[in-house]
């Protein structure tokens, strides 16, 4: 069975068959799907998901780094009102992107800063978000001494960053990019025991080979899982198997 650790399905991108996307992943041995939060926004569409499949997706609640702006303690505010409605498996995803626009670093630093502070409380794993910014989110939480532990999303860093990631007591959340050709993730990943690894799709986006430039979906982390078992030269069933186990371990509190 596969754990699909990171995907969007409640977004309008499977407004016409969000239904069928689940459905197709089960079909194909993917038994959970853990749902990282955007803004305020976006978590009723992400709640009503999981109220339709509470077997298989598991609500995270954060704020996006990308949607930190300048009523960013406003949101921050009302999603907190909202972390005890229901039992969620992590607060997420936060962190840090320095990719798309940084007019508001210092804003996503604090934001990242407050959510931490939250999942402390709760004892929750939290999900990293790092476009461009590994380097900061490892300073930023090495600074916090967090007692819990969490996932760098969509990993692809350096070998030394994945080290330190793991001395954090973090995994590294591996998609997509892995089957990109030139990604060089797959040098990386050779040097990083499969106990430290989490499979995730990010659905929609990053589709893996052979659905580059696609929408992603859940069902796609069979791709992800067979590039790595490739990259491990281990049998896919021990990639199934053993990130599954990592994933579950994670986010041993809601499962």
């Amino acid at each position: 069975m596969w754990f699909d650790t990171h995907a969007h399905l409640y977004v309008e991108q499977f407004d016409q068959d969000r239904q069928a996307a689940v459905e197709r992943a089960i079909s194909v041995g993917v038994d959970k799907i853990a749902l990282p939060n955007i803004d305020l926004e976006s978590l009723n569409d992400l709640f009503a998901l999981c109220d339709l499949y509470p077997e298989t997706c598991l609500p995270m609640v954060g704020l996006h780094p990308c949607s930190v702006k300048e009523d960013y303690l406003d949101q921050l505010n009302q999603l907190e009102a909202r972390l005890n409605e229901r039992p969620i498996c992590a607060i997420g995803e936060i962190g840090l992107d320095f990719f798309w626009d940084t007019t508001f670093t210092q804003q996503q630093e604090d934001a990242l800063r407050i959510q931490c502070r939250w999942a402390e409380k709760m004892k929750l794993p939290i999900v990293i978000h790092s476009r461009e910014s590994i380097d900061r989110n490892i300073d930023i939480l090495t600074d916090l001494e967090l007692s819990v532990p969490g996932v760098f999303h969509c990993f692809t860093g350096s070998i030394a960053q994945a080290q330190k990631i793991i001395e954090l007591g973090f995994l590294l959340g591996i998609g997509g990019v892995l089957t990109f050709k030139n990604s060089n993730l797959d040098l990386v990943l050779k040097e990083v025991d499969l106990q430290h690894i989490i499979l995730e799709t990010d659905a929609p986006y990053l589709a893996p080979v052979p659905f580059r430039g696609k929408r992603n979906e859940s069902a796609y982390i069979l791709e992800v899982g067979s590039k790595l078992a490739e990259v491990k030269n281990v049998p896919l069933d021990s990639v199934a198997k053993i990130t599954s186990e990592n994933a579950k371990q994670l986010y041993s509190s809601i499962l």
